[in-house]
């Protein structure tokens, strides 16, 4: 009898602690971003603003037709390039304005995927990125994953970002987007709302997909299709004045690129170029490259302003860093006509499997003294 007592005390002390084990295993379902304007269970602060910071309006009550509850956030974005970047976002921090420099990250193991409604006030606004993590620092994210360009509706919608597979033990960057002037060059305004962390165990890991031809870098201001931005201004880029949005003879459809070259050597390097890379301003420190690997060309076509302007280099890939590209390749010197002109980088038998830096060109004082004014247009990889 007595052994039967201590059996039974035994499996009543047991049985709790499984029971407490389990349920710790199974942990919270969701974990919320934004929920609604104050509400207790909203994490992460959106502080980190980024770029033409200057350009953005927040309003995180917004009353205008949420999704749900009663408010979601409204997102006001002029595209007056008030730093001079060409765009502009915004992270979700823990705590403010932590850029890695503190701790205060989440362990959000388990959960699998990231979803939040978005709408365009009028539709057509395009969202050049959603991330979650990618914060470095001394504290650093450890997750970077990146989805975009996202053109928005009127209505609202749904979107997804998956996380399966993804080390999510500390998430310090919860959320964030980014926009840029060449895709909404009148601004643009969108809402967002009930923006949370998920465990979706029948959720599938993303496979990294070699992107179909053709891959635009540029095709018309203001359209989902183009890739890359124009934010690697080197040299003497207080000598450059650039315009994605030009409608002085476009090669094809309403706009094409306009770029004016001083020659004044405003930091005295005596060249100045840019490179379109992703996401913006992103020299190898970021793991965001695209897989290429079906390309064999870029081309693109290109024109002087007289005729006669000389560019010492069109580029494809090239940068260097902790994640580097896969390769390069480039043509040079090119002497512009005054004429559209077509031009192709040969890419048979590169490795396009990781290309942060999509294209580039730079060119020179010596070359050109007086300056230069030039045109570029349709730059793809086929």
């Amino acid at each position: 009898m007595k052994k039967l007592i201590i059996v039974m005390l035994a499996l009543s002390l047991f049985v709790p602690a499984f029971a407490a084990t389990e349920e710790k295993a199974a942990g919270p379902k969701e974990f919320m971003v934004y929920l609604d304007k104050n509400a207790k269970d909203n994490h992460f602060i959106p502080s980190g603003w980024m770029g033409d910071y200057g350009d953005i309006k927040m309003n995180d009550q917004a009353a205008d037709k949420p999704h749900a509850g009663t408010s979601s956030i409204q997102f006001i974005y002029s595209a007056k390039k008030a730093q001079n970047q060409g765009w502009a976002g915004i992270y979700w921090q823990n705590p403010s304005n932590n850029w890695g420099n503190k701790k205060g990250g989440f362990d959000l193991t388990g959960m699998t995927k990231v979803t939040f409604w978005a709408r365009g006030a009028k539709g057509g606004e395009i969202l050049q990125k959603v991330m979650v993590g990618g914060i470095k620092g001394t504290y650093p994210d450890t997750v970077s994953v990146e989805m975009g360009p996202i053109e928005l509706t009127a209505d609202w919608k749904q979107y997804t970002i998956n996380l399966v597979g993804k080390d999510l033990s500390y998430v310090n960057g919860g959320f964030g987007w980014t926009v840029t002037a060449d895709l909404n060059p009148e601004g643009c305004t969108f809402y967002i709302d009930d923006i949370k962390y998920e465990a979706d165990a029948d959720l599938k890991p993303e496979s990294k997909k070699q992107e179909d031809m053709p891959f635009y870098i540029y095709a018309d201001r203001s359209t989902a299709k183009n890739h890359f931005i124009p934010s690697g201004w080197m040299g003497d880029y207080g000598d450059i004045k650039y315009d994605g949005s030009s409608k002085e003879d476009a090669y094809l459809g309403d706009t094409c690129i306009k770029i004016i070259y001083s020659g004044q050597g405003t930091q005295g390097a005596r060249w100045a170029g840019i490179f379109w890379q992703n996401p913006a301003n992103n020299w190898g420190n970021v793991d965001a490259g695209f897989d290429l690997s079906k390309t064999i060309k870029l081309t693109f076509w290109a024109r002087g302003a007289k005729g006669g302007e000389r560019i010492e280099e069109f580029k494809v890939g090239g940068i260097m860093g902790e994640f580097s590209d896969s390769d390069s390749a480039t043509i040079g010197p090119v002497i512009l006509n005054k004429e559209w002109t077509q031009y192709t980088i040969d890419l048979k038998g590169k490795d396009m499997s990781y290309i942060i830096g999509g294209f580039a060109w730079s060119t020179n004082v010596d070359n050109n003294p007086e300056g230069a004014t030039f045109y570029l247009d349709e730059i793809k990889f086929e």
